[in-house]
């Protein structure tokens, strides 16, 4: 039995109708006020019952599909829908209940208090040639003069890499990626940069990693989600941060055919696991990117983005990194309009606020002047109340 919280921005009758709930209950049911929705995947026609009752008798919700209360099937999916004292009532209530709802008490408790973090732009400085975004590519001093220019415009990341890795690319060696990014990483460290914004390498490999490290950053982003062991060492022997992405595949296949049967609980899972990686080498600072992009068809995409907030249970801040790329296109498509890399920003910029008012406090993106300003606006009107 596993759960997700959904966004309260979601056509709750459909959902329901899809889940087999009978139409009066649906009636009831969709004319609630939204606070909090929990989908509950695999629960048991014992457990079900008992916490629909322990949910009417406060004032909550369950729904559930037809033929729950004569447990017509062993196995359903239910729908909670709750306030935030409700949430708190039933975290504990069902911590005295049989048929695994202690289980289910313990993952409803940690979305009680979810965590606010201040929100931080990350600049993309690419080092290489063959980034999927042109402006993105810098070299030398050129690449010192547009990182000051991004911390001038609201960056208080910088992240830099050395590797492409866009659908259908492919390694280029250490070697290759160290005489790119080395250059970068010591005019960063010679003129003391360090010490006006923090600094992120984009980097799987240990070695790559380390250097950086050892030149002032201090945030170790990794997209294959902490697979090397020693890269996990290397991360905690400089007490870096380290951002955990989710991919599926890797860059040279990871668009081929990609499929999830429940995108939100399979990345929940992967982000467990590696979670408790990084704290068995000594991590203490991590980060979460559910990987926008990285072997996702546009549905994943999209769910990803819109119950975002999820993922906030773990307690640590997550990043989004959505910046121009394909997800935007394929929407566009639909209209009969195609889109190049350059033409994306607009979208970005909408994907990048749903992501924020849904839980994000890191946004890596290209263009940080007009994010900035953006989600300064975005920020204001959210916060406003008279």
């Amino acid at each position: 039995m596993k759960l997700y919280k959904m966004s309260c921005d979601i056509d709750l009758a459909k959902l329901m109708q899809k889940m087999g709930v009978d139409k009066p209950g649906i009636e009831i049911m969709k004319k609630k006020k939204c606070e909090y929705v929990f989908y509950i995947k695999d629960i048991s026609c014992g457990a079900a019952n008992i916490l629909k009752q322990d949910a009417l008798s406060i004032g909550a919700e369950l729904a559930v599909p037809i033929g729950v209360p004569n447990c017509q099937n062993k196995i359903f999916d239910a729908l909670l829908l709750c306030n935030k004292k409700q949430l708190e009532i039933l975290s504990k209530k069902e911590l005295a209940q049989p048929f695994k709802l202690k289980e289910l008490a313990k993952q409803l408790k940690e979305f009680t208090k979810l965590p606010k973090f201040p929100l931080k732009i990350m600049g993309v400085i690419n080092a290489n040639d063959d980034s999927f975004f042109e402006g993105s590519r810098f070299q030398g001093k050129e690449a010192l003069s547009a990182i000051e220019k991004m911390i001038n415009d609201g960056a208080k990341i910088i992240d830099i890499g050395g590797v492409s890795s866009r659908p259908g690319s492919e390694y280029p060696g250490v070697d290759e990626e160290l005489r790119r990014v080395k250059p970068i990483i010591d005019e960063i460290y010679d003129s003391r940069l360090y010490e006006k914004a923090l600094f992120s390498i984009d980097t799987f490999v240990p070695e790559v990693l380390e250097y950086a490290l050892d030149r002032g950053f201090k945030i170790a982003n990794d997209i294959t989600g902490l697979e090397s062991d020693e890269y996990a060492k290397i991360a905690a022997k400089y007490n870096a941060s380290v951002v955990i992405m989710h991919k599926k595949g890797d860059p040279k296949n990871m668009q081929k055919n990609p499929f999830y049967e429940n995108v939100i609980l399979e990345v929940d899972d992967f982000f467990k696991e590696r979670i408790e990686k990084a704290k068995s080498f000594g991590v203490k600072d991590i980060i979460l990117d559910v990987g926008i992009g990285f072997g996702k068809r546009l549905e994943d995409n999209l769910a990803l983005i819109k119950h975002m907030e999820h993922f906030l249970h773990f307690g640590y801040e997550l990043l989004i990194g959505a910046s121009r790329k394909s997800m935007i296109d394929m929407i566009m498509k639909k209209e009969g309009l195609s889109t190049t890399p350059q033409e994306r920003l607009p979208g970005t910029l909408i994907l990048h606020a749903q992501a924020v008012g849904n839980g994000v406090s890191i946004v890596r993106c290209h263009d940080v002047k007009e994010h900035f300003q953006a989600l300064k606006v975005f920020e204001e009107l959210r916060e406003f109340d008279i």
